[in-house]
């Protein structure tokens, strides 16, 4: 059964920023989907879709790693 877990992360403007979200999340074990809604107003929505619950502070780390932060939810 897969887990859709949506997190809020800042400072996302453009393309650029999409492609390294998704390409640091997508590198976590047991992501199978990453769907990122951005926004130019506030924080972007990163959907992820996994085998079982991640926990937030490795998805923290992966977008931190991409240059963003979660932001609070």
């Amino acid at each position: 059964m897969s887990v859709v877990t949506t997190y809020a992360v800042s400072g996302m403007t453009c393309d650029h920023c999409v492609k390294a979200v998704t390409e640091e999340v997508s590198a976590l074990d047991g992501v199978t989907s990453v769907d990122v809604d951005l926004a130019t107003d506030g924080p972007s929505a990163v959907t992820v879709t996994s085998d079982a619950a991640l926990d937030r502070s490795t998805v923290a780390e992966a977008v931190d790693e991409a240059g963003y932060e979660l932001a609070d939810s």
